[in-house]
């Protein structure tokens, strides 16, 4: 076989069974032989190498199986890096090829020649070279393993084309070991029982639930875990879907607009329980003032990330099945159920929310078509399975305040590298995951204008998905702050030449909708799940609308504005 074939075959192994990129001469070797697996690998071409890349993401975060996608050299290689850092930074499991100018080229500056190497090497969790043909099914095997196990992440492939050309003469191994790749997955049983200790005594505990509860599959067990005490439930953008949110333990997501009751258990809980998450920023404003007067237990696989932001009490490596399941048998072991069921923290936290739920209404009832609204009327007819995607900016942080998700991977967001763009594409991903659910992109007419043209690739694949823009003519993220932060001074953030959305659908062979009215919601979102195709809307909403509450930069979770209840601090208005 030529190596091209053996990756091939050696992809189908590995469960690949679909592939996202755009060819191009130093990757058309392998496409070339992907003719011949038309029936066991399906080739997506996209209309930009991101696109491929957030569609792989999509696809990862909706199934669990790691992404695939190809580029060729130079520029098409290039453009593939920005998909790249998010999902390192998300820890989506995907597997990313490159072409690569012949070995003896290489070093030449020959045309379309980049150091891929050297560009992926910060953003991947290993990148390969490929120089010798006989290594190329070892190469594919150990990609989709790092990619897949531990902490999962990108892998980068770099492949010369006269190696893709070249014939191989060993056979195709069935797995491989990498002696020096050994991710802990069992917790240490002595911090286990320190975990439970602190568990049993304190007095205000919360589970911080971040995106490594879904990536584990570690729902059930964080369920269990929570119920067993009555112990309520916050959850970071990541992790949104992990715990369902109609439950009396949910407190939604937390952090810079994560809901007020949230935030209020973050600051006055005595014993923090963060599983899978690694205390983003964004998640703590000010860490100081984030650990004070607070003990905590941190689950993770990942061992660099157990102290690196915030002072850890009860460390525990290794895998959040595992950890959850060990520490409820203790508890469990010692005969102690429900034990801050009716508890005056709970019936604090209960009171608090009901108070923050009802102020919320306020939204629902404003004459101005607003985002809230919209995703009001989306949770009547979203169903438990169905995925929503979304891109970045305000829409994005409404959308995980006002939506309600109760299953994992039906919440795909760009979280870390809060990538303007993800949407479309990662739903395409997602529906070719899942065909079975409906897909909704939820966009800013900003983020959703950076990856339009994947619109073309919805169309020639034929993938129903449904974006809905909330199309305020700004970038209402960066406009928000300039209100509240810079007096209002609105430099370079207003959209005056967008395009008519619905006719730039029609434009791809598509249909959509434009609502400007609360009555014309309902109905234009049910006509858009009914279609057989992907159908836009086109939501004209409130240009000044603004997410609250909101951390300003710098400050504690203390310090947030715009709450309705409880953190009722305003800014000063130019």
């Amino acid at each position: 076989m030529k190596a091209a074939q053996v990756i091939c075959e050696t992809m189908i192994k590995q469960g690949a069974d679909i592939v996202f990129g755009i060819t191009g001469g130093a990757i058309m070797p392998l496409y070339d032989q992907l003719y011949d697996y038309k029936d066991k690998i399906r080739n997506i071409v996209v209309r930009h190498e991101q696109g491929a890349l957030h569609m792989a993401e999509g696809y990862a975060r909706a199934c669990g199986k790691p992404g695939t996608c190809l580029a060729t050299s130079g520029p098409g290689s290039t453009n593939m890096l920005t998909g790249i850092m998010d999902a390192y930074m998300d820890s989506v499991p995907l597997v990313a090829m490159g072409g690569q100018v012949a070995t003896g080229l290489i070093g030449n500056d020959a045309f379309q020649e980049t150091d891929m190497m050297g560009l992926t090497l910060p953003i991947t969790k290993h990148s390969f070279q490929l120089r010798d043909p006989n290594e190329t099914a070892a190469t594919i095997i150990k990609a989709y393993k790092i990619a897949n196990t531990g902490r999962p992440g990108p892998v980068y492939i770099d492949l010369p084309k006269d190696i893709q050309n070249a014939e191989v003469t060993k056979p195709i191994p069935t797995d491989v070991e990498i002696k020096t790749y050994k991710p802990t997955i069992e917790p240490n049983p002595l911090q286990l029982k320190k975990a439970a200790q602190l568990v049993m005594k304190a007095e205000r505990p919360v589970i911080l639930a971040g995106g490594g509860v879904i990536i584990s599959n570690a729902h059930k067990e964080l369920f269990k875990f929570a119920e067993s005490l009555w112990i309520p439930v916050a959850t970071t953008t990541m992790g949104k879907g992990c715990f369902p949110e109609d439950h009396p333990l949910s407190l939604g997501v937390t952090g810079m607009h994560g809901t007020e009751y949230a935030n209020w258990t973050m600051i006055n809980t005595d014993l923090l329980i963060a599983v899978g998450t690694r205390f983003s920023d964004r998640v703590t404003g000010d860490l100081k003032s984030f650990q004070e007067g607070k003990k905590i237990i941190h689950i993770d696989i990942d061992p660099t990330e157990i102290g690196k932001n915030v002072k850890v009490h009860v460390p525990i490596v290794g895998d959040s099945c595992r950890a959850l399941e060990g520490i409820y048998k203790i508890i469990i072991s010692e005969s102690v159920k429900h034990k801050y069921k009716d508890s005056e923290w709970n019936k604090k936290i209960k009171e608090l929310k009901e108070l923050c739920l009802a102020a919320e209404n306020e939204y629902f009832e404003r004459e101005k078509l607003n985002t809230p609204f919209i995703l009001h009327e989306l949770n009547k007819l979203l169903k438990d399975t169905d995925i929503v995607c979304t891109g970045v900016g305000q829409h994005q942080m409404f959308g995980e305040h006002f939506l309600s998700r109760k299953n994992p991977r039906t919440w795909i967001t760009s979280g870390g590298a809060g990538t303007m763009g993800f949407g479309l594409p990662s739903a395409l991903g997602a529906k070719l995951a899942v065909p079975e659910v409906n897909v909704f992109d939820i966009d800013g007419d900003g983020s959703f204008q950076m990856t339009a043209k994947e619109m073309a690739t919805a169309k020639e694949n034929n993938i129903k998905v449904v974006p809905m823009i909330m199309n305020n003519t700004y970038l209402g993220m960066v406009r928000q702050w300039l209100e509240i932060f810079y007096e209002k001074r609105y430099s370079g953030v207003g959209y005056t030449a967008n395009p008519d959305f619905v006719k730039l659908a029609e434009a791809y062979h598509l249909s959509g909708l434009s609502v400007t009215k609360k009555s014309e919601v309902l109905p234009a979102l049910k006509k858009a799940i009914a279609e057989k195709e992907t159908f836009l809307l086109d939501f004209h909403v409130d240009p000044e609308e603004n997410i609250l509450p909101m951390l300003p930069p710098g400050k504690g979770l203390k310090d947030i504005i715009g709450g309705k209840v409880i953190f009722k601090q305003s800014w000063k208005k130019k």
